[in-house]
Parts: C-alpha cells; structure tokens; sequence
C-alpha cells in the first residue's frame, strides 16, 4: 500500500497533534522494504481514524462523527464510531486527525482513456464502437485526478455524431488494463443540440431526432430477439456486432450517456429515449435551461449528471432570466429534481477540477446543507452509473475507494491527504505542500 517507508520513517515527527501513520513492527517492515522492488500491503489490514466519516450507508445519507474505517483486502469491512469499534492490533493505523474520510468521487463525463486513433465522426450512428480499446494503463494524465481523490471516471467517445460509440468505466490508478476496467461497455454516448449538426451535411434537429429514433428501434428489437432466443421462444438471431450494446442496455447493464443541455434537446432525451423507447440513461452537461424540465425528469426516473458549465445568464429571446444568473444545479434542485450529480468534460476542463464543479454549484444556490454537493461527487454518479453495489458510499461490503481530504471537497480551501483504491494507497500528500 503506497511507499510505506516514507510514511514510517518519516511521518511521525512532522505531523504530531495532527495525523500519523504507524503499525505494529512498523521500523522492521520499513528495513524489509528497503530490498523489494514493490510496496507490501500490510498483512492485516488498515484502520482510517477521523473526525468524519461522511457519505456512510446504502443511500450515502450516513454520517459518523469520530470515526473509523476498517478496510481488508481491497474492501470497506466496518465503519463506526471510534468508542464502539475496536482496531485489530495487526491492522495499520491511518490517524487523519481533523480531517473527513469520504468514497472515491466518480467521474461521468471524461474523454481520459489515454490514446488516439479512435474515430467516431466516420458515420452518423456509430454505437458499436468501443473505446477501451485506446485505453492506455497508467496514463499520466490520470495523476492528477487520482491526487485529487477521483478514483472511477467515465471515459467516453466525443460528441460530434448523433451515437459516438461506448465508453468504458475504469479506475485511475496504475494498474494493468484488466485491474482499470470497472466495466466495459460504461455507457453508450449519445449526443444532441449543436455539435452532431456540424457533421457531414449539417442536418438540422429534426433528422437527428429521426437518426437517434431508428437506431433505437433497430436496437431495441434485435435485443428483444436474443431475449426469445435465451427463453427458447426463437431461433438464434444473426450477431450484428454493432447492436450488441443495445443488450445491455435492454437488461439495463448499462445506461444511455447523453450530451444534452438546451431545453429543446432535452425534452427529445426525455421523450426519444426514455418515454418511448424504454432504455436507461442520463441527462449529460444539462447546461442553460434545461433544468425547466427537472420535475419531469425526476418523474420518469432520469438523473442529471451537470457540468463543466454551472450557471445560465439571460440572453432573451432564446431565454430570459430577468437579469439573474442562475445556478443548473440550483434549478433542477427547485424542481425537485433528487438525482443531481457533476462531471467536468476532462479534458475540456481538467478533471481534477471535479470538486470546482460541485463548488461552483452551491456558489450559485445549490442548497448543500443535507451534503448532496458530496453526494454529487460521490454516490448519486454511482447509482446513475449502476455502481451502487460497490461504489459511492462507505459501507460494508462495497470496494475501499476511500478519500481522507481536510474538510469539505466542494470547498476550494480542502487539500486532500491520502486516496486509496481498492484498499492500496495510490496518493499521499508530501510534506509542506497545499496541493496535488
């Protein structure tokens, strides 16, 4: 776990009253480490001691003051308050002292795979794309999101296509390709509004409609056909590889990503994709004003996953606000909208600003008093993302993407201290600096 001879030889002084790393036989461990090639995990397990822990529970709406976290191999085995749960005595202590732990935040809008040579604009309609296959392993633009306490991004194609291909969920430290993949496809990308109508022959948003219509269609019914086939009510369909995603998001394996942000193309999210054809997905970017349609979002069970762009200013005809900025956040939380997460389009806006977009969301009115900006960052994209089983909230059972940050990670002036990914510490802040 992470280069545990600095921390034990070095940890201790520095940061007296304040937090410390120490375990049983911690200087024989530190010599031992000295002639292997790669960091040891203990051979018990890890105890996070902190003021917080936050983000607690199935549904993320926990809380524990004066807390600890135990973690064993790669998984949250117990949370609770400091008097009523006991630290293994082989198990490494993490003291964070006034700090919060909180989950690994979650990313669902990144173009972050790593390579080139993907591209999607060839055809309008391209859903059996795949672009894991550019995924490079320990990319090095993944430092820093991963210093900043995001551990699982949505790496997806562009949007310059009505379906630009499938993206894949995957974790941010550096691992071998197999260890990254959360899961493959993460989402299938769908793209409305502006950009799909510069491709090719600059069509306008009624044949977009129509695109997005058939391949859905198309989509639905060859999945519909290996499901008789599967219950033995039909032959065996021909593979069209290029559908293939559309049988996962039929079983709903995976969710329908869709860069939609006017009024306008919303209402066709809404109406095309969930209304009529049934299959799971997400409001994407959500920007200017589009959280009119918040109340009926919510109804029909579409989350919206906002950013990089956090506020709308009047520019009349198009949209009048009277004068005022206002908040995307702010509004669909006003329309009662509960499902309200960020992302940043990284990167468009680098990703390690994942926090600042949650910021930005309560500077201009988000109401954060009952937490959802961390729930934002944390458990409200894994249960968009079909994670919740394992992501986004500190429970027992689920991976131990685990986060010790100073306070608040909506708050510009928290500095992270330690992330772990499945239990290894991937990032720990070096003496004397504020920053990643």
């Amino acid at each position: 776990m992470g280069n545990r001879l600095h921390s034990f030889l070095s940890r201790a002084p520095r940061n007296a009253g304040r937090r410390e790393v120490w375990s049983s036989g911690a200087l024989g461990l530190a010599l031992s480490l000295t002639a292997l090639a790669a960091p040891a995990a203990a051979e018990g397990g890890v105890a996070i001691r902190a003021s917080k822990a936050l983000i607690c529970g199935a549904d993320g709406r926990g809380c524990v003051d004066n807390a600890v976290v135990l973690v064993k191999d790669g998984l949250i085995e117990a949370v609770g308050p400091q008097r009523e749960l006991e630290i293994p005595e082989d198990y490494e202590l993490v003291d964070a002292g006034d700090s919060w732990v909180v989950p690994g935040l979650i990313d669902l809008h990144t173009h972050m795979a790593g390579g080139f040579g993907y591209n999607d604009m060839v055809y309008q309609l391209n859903p059996g794309l795949r672009i894991s296959a550019t995924v490079i392993p320990g990319h090095s633009r993944l430092r820093r999101p991963r210093a900043q306490g995001i551990t699982t991004v949505l790496s997806i194609p562009g949007s310059g296509t009505n379906i630009g291909g499938q993206g894949i969920l995957m974790k941010t430290h550096e691992v071998p390709y197999e260890e990254m993949v959360v899961r493959d496809p993460g989402s299938m990308k769908l793209a409305q509004g502006d950009n799909p109508k510069r491709w090719g022959y600059n069509m306008n948003r009624a044949l977009m409609n129509h695109h997005i219509r058939h391949s859905l269609t198309q989509g639905r019914a060859y999945a519909e056909s290996w499901l008789r086939h599967e219950r033995g009510e039909g032959p065996k369909p021909e593979r069209r590889i290029h559908l293939d995603i559309y049988r996962d998001l039929v079983s709903e394996k995976t969710q329908i990503s869709v860069h939609t942000q006017y009024f306008q193309v919303v209402l066709a999210t809404l109406r095309l994709l969930r209304m009529e054809a049934k299959m799971p997905c997400y409001i994407d970017h959500g920007s200017f004003d589009s959280y009119k349609l918040g109340a009926i979002a919510e109804e029909i069970g579409v989350a919206a996953i906002l950013g990089p762009r956090e506020v709308m200013w009047a520019r009349p005809p198009a949209y009048d606000t009277e004068g005022r900025a206002e908040g995307t956040a702010w509004g669909f939380q006003q329309e009662g909208h509960t499902l309200i997460g960020f992302n940043t389009d990284a990167p468009v806006v680098a990703s390690e600003e994942l926090p600042l977009q949650s910021a930005m969301g309560v500077r201009y009115g988000f109401d954060n008093s009952q937490m959802d900006a961390l729930r934002g960052l944390t458990i409200v994209p894994a249960i968009v993302g079909g994670l919740d089983d394992r992501l986004g909230s500190i429970e027992p059972g689920k991976v131990a993407d685990l986060v010790v940050i100073t306070g608040d990670p909506s708050d510009p002036r928290s500095v992270v201290d330690f992330v772990w990914i499945e239990g290894e510490l991937v990032y720990e802040r070096e003496e004397g600096s504020q920053v990643w």
